[in-house]
């Protein structure tokens, strides 16, 4: 008789989100169409506090356990439960409890009744709408559909569970989890359904070759190792050396987590998927995705494969310099507000691999103050989007966001603050993060990739400048887009956002002093 352990507190935050898509699916199957909106509300919201506060009781738990094992001094929390599945340590659970805070911010932007600016214009325009006369008329009261709620509670249940994976197949299906609801919330714009089902089916297309990528590299791994889980791999391969499948698979299993944060040359999937997708999904997807993914690349390539360090560096000294320059020149290039973003997105993806790169517990642990600040910079960033539309819905062209801020000055200066924080301005998030993670790249001997970094900010900085300098020194045309006045729900996401960017980049040493204590793997 097989005895099998299962820690359920441990899994306690991923067991309650994908439980939550369960019961997500339930109401959707069930219950009237009318009531529909406040129970899921309420079952969403329900269980991101509650799966959060498992994880700060998790993190309490295995900080007292690191401290009486190592005689009071935290050497980082560490359990491995699910029969060695998976890794509950201190970046696992800050991870967490980061992913779980930007999905609820990321719900309230998508809880967002989305209310037609010019009156009654949407109510009009949705009876030529696809769908029943029910849906139609559902739609008219500018209310998102809520089959999109099912889709996000297992998408944020996948992306718990993926950087937390001890082993490359729990890894895998974590990916799958979270990566196949993305693919159709993508596709979720009712307002401009060609654009958004194109960009769905690109992303859903490329995930699935990044996908088999991953497999593939993780089936020539255990061809030569014989096993799965991150530990035993790493000692396998300590004596195996520079095995010629070794290089072959770790080369493919990156592939497959590169394309999950955006860095070139698997980039190419990021602007079409940012445009096309609701601006609400785009923000979630473009800050939680990067903490998931970065997650799960850290753990492999720290832990699993941090005997080859040499044998992988510079493939990722390529994969950094390639996604820093190119994100930062393509993103000057752009007209659309939301690719402009996408393609910033890529060029902080290189900036944050200065922390892989690194390959050291101050790489480790700026790495994840930056995806902490990052994650609230971008949402803020497109909750601002979202506002601005006009007669055919958000106007992104850079063309329509002229005299913004003098037409609607508070909001042009929420926003110029999320792009002074993205280009790291001092006394923002962003300033903090990249003297952090580039002060650990100099420590570990990646000088020069620093000072291609400083550059690639440099050339971000324009762009970065030259939509405040519209917004502020341009007049605005005659046909100027109106600003929605955003609800409860917007407003507070918006607030939460813009707190967090001031604070971080002013007072940041408790959450420094946070990330640093919880930057140690479990190996």
């Amino acid at each position: 008789m097989i005895n099998v352990s299962f820690e359920y507190q441990a899994l306690a935050p991923i067991l309650i989100m994908l439980g939550a898509g369960v019961l997500s699916v339930l109401l959707e199957a069930f219950i009237p169409r009318g009531a529909r909106r406040l129970l899921q509300l309420l079952l969403v919201f329900g269980s991101l506090i509650l799966a959060f506060v498992y994880v700060v009781v998790n993190s309490e738990v295995a900080l007292a356990g690191a401290k009486e094992l190592f005689g009071g001094q935290n050497k980082g929390l560490r359990q491995i439960v699910a029969e060695g599945s998976v890794a509950i340590d201190g970046p696992g659970l800050f991870m967490q409890g980061t992913l779980l805070i930007i999905a609820f911010i990321a719900a309230l932007l998508i809880a967002e009744k989305n209310v037609d600016p010019q009156g009654d214009g949407f109510a009009a325009r949705a009876s030529t709408l696809p769908g029943s006369e029910d849906e139609r008329a559902f739609t008219a009261q500018g209310v998102l559909q809520t089959e999109i709620w099912p889709l996000f509670l297992f998408s944020v249940g996948g992306m718990l569970l993926f950087p937390v994976s001890n082993d490359f197949l729990t890894m895998f299906v974590a990916l799958e989890v979270f990566s196949l609801p993305l693919y159709l919330l993508a596709g979720m714009a009712r307002r401009r359904r060609l654009l958004s089902q194109e960009a769905a089916l690109k992303y859903f297309v490329l995930g699935a070759f990044s996908s088999a990528f991953f497999l593939f590299g993780s089936a020539l791994i255990y061809a030569v190792t014989g096993v799965l889980d991150f530990g035993t791999v790493a000692a396998a391969l300590s004596n195996t050396g520079q095995d010629g499948m070794v290089l072959a698979g770790m080369g493919l299993i990156a592939v497959g987590l590169l394309f999950k944060i955006g860095a070139v040359p698997f980039h190419q999937w990021t602007p079409d998927v940012y445009q096309g997708s609701p601006t609400s999904v785009t923000a979630f997807m473009g800050a939680a995705t990067k903490v998931a993914a970065y997650g799960a690349l850290l753990r492999v390539f720290y832990v699993a494969f941090g005997g080859l360090r040499w044998d992988w560096q510079p493939m990722m000294w390529v994969v950094a310099l390639l996604t820093m320059i190119f994100g930062s020149l393509l993103a000057v290039t752009q007209t659309d507000i939301k690719r402009m973003l996408a393609f910033s997105s890529v060029a902080h993806a290189g900036f944050i691999m200065l922390g892989l790169i690194a390959a050291s517990p101050a790489g480790l642990s700026s790495t994840l103050f930056y995806l902490f600040a990052y994650g609230f910079t971008t949402l803020g960033a497109f909750a601002i989007v979202s506002l601005v539309r006009d007669a055919s819905g958000e106007a992104t062209h850079l063309s329509a966001w002229a005299g913004l801020g003098r037409t609607s000055p508070w909001l042009a200066s929420t926003f110029a603050l999320f792009l002074l924080a993205l280009a790291g301005i001092p006394l923002t998030s962003g300033f903090t993060g990249k003297f952090a993670i580039f002060t650990a790249a100099v420590e570990s001997g990646a000088t020069a990739l620093v000072l291609v970094a400083v550059v690639s900010s440099a050339i971000a900085a324009f762009f970065y400048s030259r939509v405040i300098v519209l917004m502020f020194f341009t007049n605005p045309p005659e046909n100027a887009p109106s600003v929605v006045v955003p609800s409860l729900f917007t407003t507070v996401a918006i607030g939460i956002t813009a707190a967090f960017t001031v604070l971080l980049g002013v007072v940041p040493q408790p959450v420094l002093d946070l990330c640093a204590n919880a930057g140690v793997f479990l190996r």
